[in-house]
């Protein structure tokens, strides 16, 4: 939070300082709009700051994304989002400008979503037992937006690359294709975030070309990547499995039955490229365990489930 506190303008981040421990501890997204009140998100509600959101602090605020250069900004003006220190996404809107019928980039900037990243240190332990028999398992993590999958995902990365002596496992190299800076949250190549010594890290590439990438040059026991879903994903995730590699993935959706129905996705889970699919909810907060399933698409007996009525 360090990081997103020195880009808000000084009213805002003094607000936000305020809140009680917890509710910092809770926030989730800052939303900044041109001509209305801040919007705080934690748990999934909107908590509305006492202060307006100008033009004036639009541009300030822009200037400091793009260290009062907007040419940095080209590129990440062109997906609609922009990456800082520590993981955190900031997802714009504003004037949309096209060429040759694609979009080349956001002007007149008016909305701001500031995504919270955190590290939760150990929340992937529960899941061993699935995830590590012998060997580490091809997993899917399943979840709508802000469910968690990153998070997990991060913290599965840092146990593979670390190791866990408990349960005999020994650290193993782990290949991240980090494409929107989120899961290690780089610093001019270097991750911020915490990992074990095994892991090396292609910031800011596309997922496709960068698991081929570190497939033929620095050959991980375990590709790590977030939000699949291309056909050049496929390709490459095929690849990777007859080169023995070991994937950890995550992919939109609400289920592995929704997931299935996607012409992509359908391929590759009919291959049984992956032994377990992880769907995670936000019923009870971000994290929540709906259900775990093997490479039938068979739940798994497991405790932590959300049992719906």
């Amino acid at each position: 939070m360090k990081t997103v506190m020195q880009i808000l303008p000084r009213r805002i981040s003094d607000l936000i300082t305020q809140f009680p421990d917890q509710k910092w501890n809770e926030i989730e997204e800052i939303r900044l709009r041109v001509g209305r009140q801040v919007e705080v998100a934690s748990k999934g509600n909107p908590h509305f700051l006492p202060y307006i959101f100008t033009k004036i602090d639009a541009e300030q605020f822009i200037a400091k994304l793009a260290n009062h250069s907007f040419y940095t900004l080209d590129e990440e003006l062109k997906k609609g989002y922009v990456t800082i220190e520590g993981g955190h996404r900031i997802g714009l809107a504003g004037k949309v400008i096209l060429e040759n019928s694609q979009v080349k980039a956001i002007r007149h900037l008016a909305s701001f979503n500031i995504r919270i990243a955190r590290e939760k240190i150990g929340i992937a332990e529960k899941y061993l037992s699935f995830l590590f028999q012998k060997q580490w398992k091809n997993t899917m993590i399943i979840g709508a937006p802000q469910t968690g999958k990153t998070t997990l995902l991060r913290d599965i990365a840092r146990i593979i690359s670390s190791g866990y002596s408990e349960r005999g496992i020994s650290a193993a190299k782990v290949g991240i294709v980090d494409e929107r800076s989120e899961i290690a949250g780089c610093v001019h190549g270097t991750p911020q975030l915490q990992f074990g010594q095994r892991v090396d890290v292609l910031d800011a590439c596309p997922k496709a070309e960068g698991m081929m990438m570190l497939i033929r040059s620095m050959s991980p026991d375990v590709l790590v990547v977030d939000e699949i879903g291309r056909e050049e994903d496929r390709t490459a995730i095929m690849e990777a499995v007859n080169a023995g590699i070991t994937l950890m993935m995550t992919t939109h959706g609400h289920s592995l039955e929704e997931v299935k129905k996607r012409p992509l996705l359908q391929k590759i889970i009919q291959a049984q490229v992956f032994d377990r699919f992880i769907e995670l909810s936000r019923i009870n907060g971000p994290g929540t365990t709906i259900a775990i399933k093997d490479s039938n698409g068979q739940p798994m007996e497991y405790k932590g489930f959300v049992r719906h009525a």
